[in-house]
């Protein structure tokens, strides 16, 4: 099993509650079980999906709940969004039983953060799982290996069990799937989304235009929806971890572009069974789109990891000089355009150096982008 970044038993504290947010399939499950197999702590591993769970964790009596938990070092529960009032759940756990330690997991952050949050306010740590990063792939292929495996990458993406299918046939089967179950089962089984070809359609015409700016008005047209109703269906397939959204960055410079924002796919893979294109890359038009989406993802995953706390925006101005990603941290500015090609010429935009004398501006290219990801 190749080791995830994680490592829970580090993690989880008495008297807090560590919640574990990622996509659905991304492993948490797996990290969960693999952590309470090799533990010596007397443990309760649950699931929200339990009818009678639900009813004890959300029925807010405490001699109810405290009985529950008696006896145990550990709760766990999994996929824990499925709990009405789950927050006041845990609250109560960890008021009531001093020591106990808690872990809960949630596919949807939309759903699960609503619920712990306030309830929780300073009892808890949160965490996110993604597909596979490169840096944890590290362990099981070398940097030449990750290099020469780009391509499956670029076009599969790095879902475990796609990492793990012994065949690119199998990969099709599982990442469809994914896409067409797994992943939107939380999109759709919210109340008020009906229109799920509607939705569909929005993602499919977001996965055409990853690395570009996306216009609200002409999505909600070809979708035929109002503007309102397609700004909400994608911030909830951000919170569904599908879809990733970055703003434009901008200083008020008046040539700046700042109303816009660029959409990426948490997975690469995801991303290609959305349009139903699993073709190699030669013979591609889309290369330098999955290429940035790709780095973008990893360069994100490993400073969520790495807690390297920070915005990150793209920039672009009327006159068409841009940057894909701007990273903004400590109050400095790092400027980096993603280019498929290595032979790519290093031409810093004109106003950046301008307007932003500080900043640093670096081409990140085939050669250099595992480095920039994180793999050491």
């Amino acid at each position: 099993m190749i080791k995830r970044y994680y490592n829970l038993a580090k993690l989880i504290k008495s008297g807090k509650v560590l919640i574990i947010y990622g996509p659905r399939r991304s492993g948490k499950t797996t990290l969960l079980s693999d952590f309470l197999s090799n533990t010596n702590l007397k443990y309760k591993l649950d699931s929200g999906d339990n009818i009678q769970t639900q009813q004890i964790l959300g029925s807010q009596d405490f001699s109810q709940i405290k009985e529950y938990a008696s006896g145990y070092q550990i709760i766990a529960i999994d996929e824990a969004q499925q709990i009405p009032n789950i927050g006041m759940g845990l609250k109560i756990l960890v008021d009531q039983i001093p020591g106990l330690k808690i872990i809960a997991t949630g596919s949807s952050s939309f759903d699960l953060s609503q619920k712990v949050g306030e309830p929780l306010t300073g009892r808890e740590r949160t965490i996110t799982l993604f597909p596979f990063s490169q840096t944890e792939l590290l362990a099981e292929y070398n940097k030449y290996e990750l290099k020469q495996k780009l391509e499956d990458f670029l076009i599969f993406g790095s879902y475990p069990e796609i990492i793990t299918a012994k065949s690119q046939k199998e990969k099709v089967v599982l990442l469809n799937g994914l896409a067409n179950s797994y992943l939107l089962k939380d999109v759709f089984s919210l109340e008020k989304i009906k229109g799920s070809k509607q939705l569909l359609d929005l993602l499919k015409l977001v996965a055409f235009q990853i690395g570009n700016e996306v216009s609200l008005n002409e999505l909600a047209t070809q979708v035929r929806l109002d503007i309102k109703t397609v700004g909400r269906y994608l911030d909830i397939l951000e919170k569904a971890f599908v879809l990733k959204k970055v703003g434009g960055f901008s200083r008020n410079l008046r040539k700046e572009i700042s109303g816009k924002a660029k959409y990426y796919f948490y997975d690469n893979g995801i991303r290609n069974a959305v349009i139903a294109q699993f073709n190699k890359l030669d013979s591609r038009d889309d290369v330098g789109a999955l290429f940035e989406n790709f780095v973008v993802m990893e360069r994100l995953k490993n400073n969520s990891y790495k807690v390297k706390p920070g915005e990150v925006y793209f920039w672009r101005t009327y006159d068409g000089q841009e940057i894909d990603l701007v990273e903004e941290r400590s109050g400095k500015l790092f400027g980096f355009e993603i280019k498929w090609s290595p032979k790519a010429k290093e031409k810093i935009p004109k106003d950046w150096l301008g307007k932003y004398k500080n900043s640093q501006y670096k081409i990140i290219n085939q050669e250099n982008y595992l480095d920039f990801i994180g793999v050491k």
